[in-house]
């Protein structure tokens, strides 16, 4: 009996009631937690072609790859990392099962239900990439955007992916820093974590204790290749703003003024003896661009952008970015007056590269020349510089150890005719490549950067 009374006071007291632990408490909490978001988590499985690393001129190459991505809209909208899709256009989406749909309770998960999914759009800059899945039987088990500005430093956060392949994991850590920049004022800022985060994790989000989405895990930095407790995800408000504008228009469309835009620090302004230590300075101004048509000059302090105080070079960008299409009000600083200058924001040139992002499978290969094309359509044009005619095939990429010209096809050509035989569009290419034996001189006529030339070469 004296062993027994003994032994009970070495308990401590919470075990010996009925009540819960809090480290109990907390643990069904992330068991919920896991339980509500697993059955948003998808894995991603890709095939198509990819750029390759070797040196010379920009090459593309069969690839296969995998990632993780979350489903933030009922209707079948996944959000994921641009290189995790990247030109691999065949995309299928294994989404997780319900467990109530086994017959037995066995920990083992269901077998995922395997989905076809489509490109909606990706950007570069952002590293983001929409996807959707036709789910038109039912709704899908989505989550919600949180806010990553009420992010704090030692807040607890949840990665969620499909690490090494291994689908629906999930680590738990801490924010590391609410903004991270990996470059000085580089436009993109980015939540550091200490969560584990591995290869195939990229594109899955970062969790909140609310089971909101609070970002979309990108990178690491590490020098072994896994993880080491330094990793990085998109925040959702960025995230958010490139889904809406891919969802609702395929693309991202980003703004510019014609200027450099510095972060003042206590160094620079000793220098250059500024009346502050911080906030944004002009470098430069492009000549008869934006800002310098509306009256901006070098060293102009920049206090405000639409009534909102601007504090360094990235979040100067971030603003300018996007407000494309529309006219911004700058309160600036010069020679210790306060000045307020409209100036009209421009869209970003076009960027041929993203052509790539239209192909769809192996049908876009015209083997003969060597590349990957596709229609000179409605979808392309707003991809590639203005051009003279509305139809025909435009190049999407040369194919590694298919392409053998000496003066190669470049992405974003566009393609009128061969040996005066005219092309309408990618079908229309092919046919016309299809009877043309080995060693026949081949013109084909093209439209590069605006100007109309003759391509000659020889297939081989």
């Amino acid at each position: 009996m004296r062993c027994l009374m003994a032994l009970l006071l070495t308990v401590p007291l919470w075990s010996q009631t009925s009540a819960k632990s809090p480290l109990r408490m907390m643990s069904e909490h992330f068991e919920s937690l896991a339980a509500k978001s697993d059955h948003a988590i998808v894995q991603i499985v890709t095939r198509g072609y990819a750029p390759t690393n070797e040196s010379g001129p920009p090459m593309l190459q069969a690839q296969r790859g995998s990632g993780s991505g979350v489903i933030v809209d009922p209707a079948g909208y996944i959000i994921t990392n641009a290189h995790v899709v990247g030109s691999m256009r065949r995309v299928q989406v294994l989404l997780p099962q319900a467990a109530d749909q086994q017959v037995t309770r066995s920990v083992l998960k269901p077998n995922a239900k395997v989905l076809n999914g489509t490109v909606v759009g990706s950007d570069r800059e952002t590293d983001i990439a929409v996807i959707k899945v036709d789910q038109s039987k039912s709704p899908l088990p989505y989550l919600p955007f949180g806010d990553s500005d009420k992010l704090r430093q030692g807040q607890l956060v949840f990665a969620f992916g499909s690490p090494f392949g291994l689908e629906n994991s999930v680590t738990m850590g801490i924010v590391s820093s609410v903004a991270r920049q990996v470059r000085p004022d580089d436009p993109m800022v980015y939540i550091q974590t200490d969560a584990s985060i591995n290869p195939g994790n990229s594109g899955g989000p970062l969790i909140d204790t609310e089971g909101e989405v609070v970002g979309i895990n990108t990178f690491i930095l590490s020098r072994s290749g896994g993880n080491e407790g330094i990793g990085f995800a998109a925040p959702s408000n960025i995230v958010r703003n490139v889904y809406e504008q891919i969802r609702h228009g395929g693309r991202v469309r980003r703004g510019q003024i014609g200027v450099v835009a510095q972060t003042i620090n206590p160094s620079l302004a000793h220098a250059l003896s500024l009346p502050q230590d911080w906030g944004v300075i002009l470098a430069d101004v492009v000549p008869d661009g934006a800002a310098a048509i509306a009256g901006l000059e070098i060293k102009d302090i920049v206090l405000s952008l639409n009534g909102k105080v601007l504090e360094n070079g990235r979040q100067f960008g971030v603003n300018v970015y996007q407000n494309a299409g529309k006219t911004v009000t700058l309160e600036i600083l010069r020679g210790g007056e306060k000045r307020t200058i409209p100036v009209g924001v421009l869209e970003r040139p076009r960027d041929p590269e993203r052509v790539l992002s239209m192909i769809a499978d192996e049908n876009n290969m015209v083997a003969k020349l060597g590349i990957l094309a596709v229609d000179l359509d409605e979808k392309v044009t707003p991809l590639i510089p203005v051009t003279r005619r509305l139809s025909g095939a435009v190049v999407a990429g040369i194919v590694a150890d298919v392409s053998s010209h000496e003066e190669p096809l470049m992405a974003g050509d566009v393609i009128y005719a061969v040996n005066n035989r005219a092309v309408t569009g990618l079908l229309s290419l092919q046919a016309a490549v299809k009877d043309i034996n080995h060693g026949v001189p081949v013109a084909l006529q093209i439209e590069r950067q605006g100007q109309m030339q003759f391509l000659m070469f020889e297939i081989e």
